[in-house]
């Protein structure tokens, strides 16, 4: 999937006879999918190419200042992206500017002009532009004047209740995991690199590779069993998602946000600044404080003997 990164990676010269959709597409959820499911129907049948167009921040954070915590970061949802047989992304910059930009200028000026749009796709009761005028209905007369074609996706539903990012973020935050897996169409999972930590884990005998979470949203702080996908290869582990309390969260003392450690037993290496998803399967335990090094080291070889590996 080809990444063009602003409006001026936007080049009619680059696309194929694009057909697009425009969303945040935050969780990229069953919905989300159905979305572009559709989507790449949609491109089959006129022989061009499926287009995401994107941004690069909630547009809540512009309009109202107070964005919901993101399910992914803008990386992590473009890996997804790429998994669902898209052709290309486009992401843009959600600014001031966008914000006041009427859907008209946004069709004539990044739709077509930018991208040669074909064809423009909407989700179930989407919308987009200033104020979110930009409906099927308002962009018939330009898809009239500019010959493209528009198309509308239908609902789709989970127990009779339309899938949102909201009801995704409630249940992650409650640890409910399967609830969000049957909405995301997948486990819940979090992406980043991997960041140097104090190398307190290697010290007890235990490696760990510290996530850099990139804000993404996480269940309560505990141990967990997890999956790791790393360098093309799925592993088992077990992860420690929070304060690191029996250490007073290491220098400067607890810190703000929750710090994911991830154990993969059987792996000592360094792999700093890789891209690793890890992808959460069931709580082991709450996180605590324990009252010497020995404890916890009892404690860590009781996490990692149950995972059940030989």
């Amino acid at each position: 999937m080809r990444r063009h990164v602003g409006r001026e990676a936007l080049d009619p010269g680059a696309f194929q006879r694009p057909v697009a959709t425009i969303g945040v597409f935050d969780g990229l959820h069953r919905g989300h999918a159905h979305v572009i499911e559709h989507l790449r129907a949609f491109a089959d049948r006129v022989g061009g190419e499926a287009v995401v167009v994107t941004f690069d921040t909630h547009p809540m954070a512009v309009i109202a200042g107070a964005p919901p915590r993101h399910i992914l970061s803008t990386e992590h949802r473009l890996v997804l992206l790429e998994r669902l047989g898209l052709d290309a992304a486009v992401v843009l910059p959600f600014d001031e500017g966008m914000r006041q930009m009427p859907f008209d200028t946004f069709v004539s000026d990044i739709l077509v002009a930018g991208l040669g749009m074909r064809g423009l796709l909407f989700g179930y009761n989407s919308n987009f532009g200033h104020r979110g005028a930009g409906t099927p209905a308002t962009v018939a007369p330009q898809a009239a004047a500019h010959g493209f074609e528009i198309v509308e996706a239908p609902a789709i539903h989970l127990e009779g209740t339309p899938i949102s990012s909201s009801r995704i973020r409630d249940a992650i935050e409650r640890g409910a995991f399967a609830e969000a897996a049957a909405m995301l169409g997948r486990p819940h999972s979090v992406f980043g690199a991997v960041v140097r930590g104090d190398g307190r884990g290697r010290q007890l005998g235990f490696p760990t590779a510290n996530i850099d979470l990139g804000g993404e949203i996480t269940p309560p702080a505990g141990v967990y069993q997890v999956i790791v996908a790393l360098r093309g290869q799925r592993r088992v582990a077990v992860a420690n998602l929070g304060y690191r309390p029996t250490f007073g969260g290491g220098q400067g003392g607890m810190p703000p946000e929750p710090i994911l450690e991830v154990h993969i037993p059987g792996v000592d290496f360094e792999f700093y600044g890789e891209p690793v998803e890890v992808e959460f399967v069931r709580k082991i335990r709450d996180e605590r404080a324990f009252p010497s090094k020995e404890a916890l080291l009892d404690q860590i070889r009781a996490d990692v003997a149950s995972l059940g590996l030989s």
